[in-house]
């Protein structure tokens, strides 16, 4: 199938269902409501702060010596979708289970979603509520306009602001980060 992606035509593997996503899951696209959906509006401001935040992810697991990976943009399947997470961490057993596999068969333990100027916020909660209905135990949803980031887990929801600290709540527990310092 040739379809136009920010204004190029590119070639994509026929994709008709979300076991044909999960075997070739196209760069840059999700599976969503059975159909390929390409991911947008990602800002300079929006690809600093998924850089930053899996710098930090990674930097606490190796100086603590903790293992597993940190991704950004890899696909992953949800009860009913097929998404790519800015930002995943993936515990060290189940990459030993799962590292090879061209999509994750589930979501992952920890998420980071960062917003888009193009992302309407019911809709992120949403697949927040999504994630963690698929295996992720916390999610992080960053709104870098507002300079704010909740931290979602299946039974509470925290907000942080500019000036607060920003900490894990299940997954990765004990790292933290100021939220100025993420946002840059």
């Amino acid at each position: 199938m040739l379809v136009s992606k920010h204004n190029e035509i590119v070639f994509i593997p026929e994709i008709r269902s979300l076991e044909d996503f999960m075997a070739n899951p196209p760069d840059g696209m999700e599976w969503v409501d059975e159909q390929l959906i390409e991911k947008t509006g990602m800002t300079l401001k929006h690809s600093e702060i998924e850089v930053n935040l899996s710098f930090y992810w990674r930097s606490y697991i190796n100086t603590n010596q903790l293992g597993g990976k940190v991704y950004t943009e890899v696909p992953c399947r949800t009860s009913k979708q097929g998404r790519r997470p800015d930002v995943a961490y993936l515990t060290p057993e189940l990459v030993a289970q799962f590292g090879n596999v061209p999509t994750l068969p589930q979501s992952f333990p920890l998420i980071a979603e960062i917003v888009s100027p193009t992302d309407l916020a019911e809709e992120l909660f949403l697949k927040a509520q999504e994630y963690l209905q698929s295996g992720c135990e916390e999610i992080w949803l960053v709104f870098p306009d507002s300079r704010l980031v909740f931290v979602m887990t299946d039974n509470q929801v925290l907000g942080f602001k500019a000036s607060d600290v920003v900490s894990t709540q299940k997954v990765l527990l004990g790292f933290s980060v100021a939220v100025d310092e993420l946002l840059g």
